[in-house]
C-alpha cells in the first residue's frame, strides 16, 4: 500500500477541513507548495491534491497551484475537485496530474464518464465519500439516500476501476479509520481503491494493512501528517509491514 499526503487547497491555502465542513478548517500552510515538498521530502512517494474551491464551485479554481506541485514535486499526483467537464478534465491532465478523480461528475453525467473511461483508463479514479453508508456529492455539500455499494458496482459496470474511498463522519476528526467500511468496500470493488479518513496513529495504520485486502491500495492522510502525528516514513513502514 501507498501512503498519499493529502493536501486540500481551500483560496490558495493548504488547509483541513473536519468532517467536510467549509466553516471547520484549519490553515497549515500559506503556500500548497511548501507541503508537497514537504512530503516528498520526508519520503511520499505519491501525492492526493484536492481543489477544495473548485469541488464547491464546480469548476477548477487553483489550477496554477497544481501545476506547481506536479513541476517541483517529482512523484506521481493525483488531482481531485472541481473536475466536472471533458475541458476541466483537460486542464487538470495538462496541469501534471497523473491521475484525476471526479466525484460528482461520475455519478451525473454518463456521457462524461463513459469518455474518461475511455481516454484515461488506469489514470482515471472516481471519489466515493459516504456519510452514513450514503453517498454524499457536491464537495460533500449534499447528501444523498444512496447505497455506497450500489454506486461502486454501477460505476464498475461502466469500467471504473479505482476508486477513493472517504469516511465523511471520521474526515478531520482523527477518530481512526472506518474498518468495517474498508472490509465493505473490499467486497464490492472490481479492481482497487483507496481509503480516506480518521487516519490518527500509526496503529490505524497497522489496522488497516491487517486487513490484508488486496485491492487496499492505498492511504491517504492529512491532519495526523500535518499535526506531526507520525512521519511520512514510518506511515509508508506501517503500510508495508503486514504486506
Amino acid at each position: 500500500m501507498i501512503l498519499y499526503p493529502a493536501i486540500d487547497i481551500l483560496d490558495g491555502k493548504a488547509v483541513r477541513l473536519a468532517r467536510g465542513s467549509f466553516q471547520d478548517q484549519t490553515v497549515y500552510d500559506a503556500d500548497p507548495l511548501e507541503a508537497a515538498l514537504r512530503w516528498v521530502q520526508a519520503g511520499a512517494r505519491a501525492l492526493h491534491v484536492v481543489d477544495l474551491d473548485g469541488a464547491r464551485t464546480g469548476a477548477p479554481v487553483n489550477i496554477e497551484h497544481v501545476r506547481r506541485i506536479t513541476r517541483q514535486a517529482g512523484v506521481p499526483v493525483q488531482v481531485g475537485g472541481g473536475l466536472r467537464t471533458k475541458e476541466s478534465i483537460d486542464q487538470a491532465l495538462e496541469a501534471g496530474a497523473d491521475r484525476v478523480v471526479l466525484g460528482t461528475a461520475a455519478y451525473r453525467d454518463i456521457d462524461l464518464l463513459d469518455d474518461a473511461v475511455a481516454r484515461l483508463g488506469a489514470r482515471l479514479v472516481v471519489s466515493v465519500d459516504a456519510r452514513d453508508g450514503r453517498l454524499a456529492a457536491s464537495g460533500w455539500m449534499e447528501q444523498t439516500d444512496i447505497p455506497v455499494d450500489s454506486v461502486i458496482e454501477r460505476l464498475g459496470a461502466r469500467g471504473v476501476r479505482r476508486f477513493v474511498y472517504s469516511s465523511i463522519e471520521r474526515d478531520g476528526m482523527l477518530s481512526g479509520p472506518d474498518l468495517d467500511g474498508v472490509k465493505g468496500m473490499a467486497q464490492t470493488v472490481r479492481g482497487s481503491f483507496i481509503y480516506s479518513g480518521g487516519i490518527s496513529s500509526i496503529e490505524d495504520l497497522g489496522a488497516l494493512a491487517a486487513l490484508r485486502q488486496v485491492n487496499l491500495a492505498g492511504v491517504i492522510v492529512g491532519k495526523a501528517l500535518y499535526e506531526q502525528r507520525f512521519t511520512v516514513g514510518d506511515a509508508q513502514l506501517a503500510l508495508n509491514r503486514e504486506a
